[in-house]
């Protein structure tokens, strides 16, 4: 019989990173949550733990977290169960967290509007974890979340992966930018494009290579860069005509009332992200609840593949600078 004290300790060591901050999330004294792990693991024979600067789980430690996860889900869901089968007990139903990596781009534009009904009604705290969409997977398959927004297609072994729908990115600027970015004749120039620095989320971004090889046929081409690893950064920092960058149609189309007023480089050209809901193949109650919320949101938000015309690739000859 495995202690859920400490599989309590294991996920929260796991999680914090840190021996430290996990023993304030416990309200229990460094040398406790040493003491509780040390035990798992000489009950276990093996290591669960990598420690260092910031610590991380092993592949046993990685089978074993997303096994405490679940166990806590279904015993949240248990007691959820309780509750609601006794009236006066509803109050006192608790809160029970799920822990999710998405993409930025994702999050605010139809990941949380979709899933904000559910989290109320079903008292449930979401553990958001964001990173690039080619990168959330990780955090999967570490046992760390339960779900992940990715651009994967291949389900890793005790997981599904579900198709949501596309995001398509176009590459805007400023007027300003635009028109320094065009030949005279009035075509846009990669040559002068690239001269002007790109407005890049952060370094795993690469949807700006994709749309220069995609568009113009650039291969690891050289230019200038700004990094701003926040969505309001970002934004701001195209408006304020730092440079050009790429940015979701969700997005165009919400602030397309907005005072400052983008231009697209290139019409009619974009870079499809195609993505998909990991999960768990067989998930508690409440799991599974939040992935038909997710399905559904990407439903109502998200073209599905196939279903908008795609821009063709050289939709304007190559200009290499």
């Amino acid at each position: 019989m495995l202690d859920p004290r400490q599989l309590q300790a294991l996920a929260a060591v796991v999680e914090q990173r840190s021996f430290a901050a996990a023993a304030r999330s416990l309200s229990l004294s460094v040398a406790a949550v040493s003491l509780r792990l040390k035990a798992l693991e000489d009950a276990l024979g093996q290591r669960l733990l990598v420690r260092g600067k910031q610590v991380r789980a092993t592949a046993a430690g990685q089978t074993l977290l997303a096994h405490a996860k679940r166990v806590q889900l279904m015993e949240a869901d248990l007691l959820n169960a309780i509750a609601g089968a006794a009236p006066e007990l509803q109050r006192r139903t608790h809160w029970h967290s799920l822990s999710v990596a998405v993409n930025a781009d994702s999050v605010a534009s139809w990941f949380l509007p979709g899933v904000a009904p559910l989290l109320l009604q079903q008292r449930l705290l979401l553990d958001v974890w964001i990173d690039d969409q080619d990168h959330t997977h990780d955090a999967l398959h570490s046992g760390e979340v339960i779900g992940c927004v990715s651009t994967l297609a291949q389900a890793m072994r005790g997981c599904m992966a579900e198709p949501l729908g596309t995001m398509r990115y176009r590459c805007v600027a400023t007027p300003e930018v635009a028109q320094r970015s065009r030949s005279p004749a009035g075509a846009v120039s990669v040559h002068r494009l690239l001269e002007w620095p790109a407005v890049i989320f952060n370094r795993k971004d690469a949807l700006q290579d994709r749309f220069l090889a995609q568009h113009f046929g650039l291969h690891q081409a050289h230019y200038p860069r700004h990094f701003a690893p926040a969505i309001d950064a970002f934004e701001a920092a195209i408006d304020l005509g730092l440079g050009w960058g790429m940015v979701p149609e969700l997005h165009l189309l919400r602030r397309a009332a907005t005072a400052v007023p983008l231009v697209d480089l290139l019409p009619g050209a974009s870079v499809a992200v195609a993505l998909y809901w990991h999960h768990w193949a067989h998930e508690p109650l409440s799991a599974q609840r939040l992935t038909e919320a997710v399905k559904a949101a990407a439903a109502a938000a998200l073209p599905k593949p196939g279903t908008a015309t795609e821009a063709a690739t050289g939709a304007a000859a190559p200009d290499k600078p």
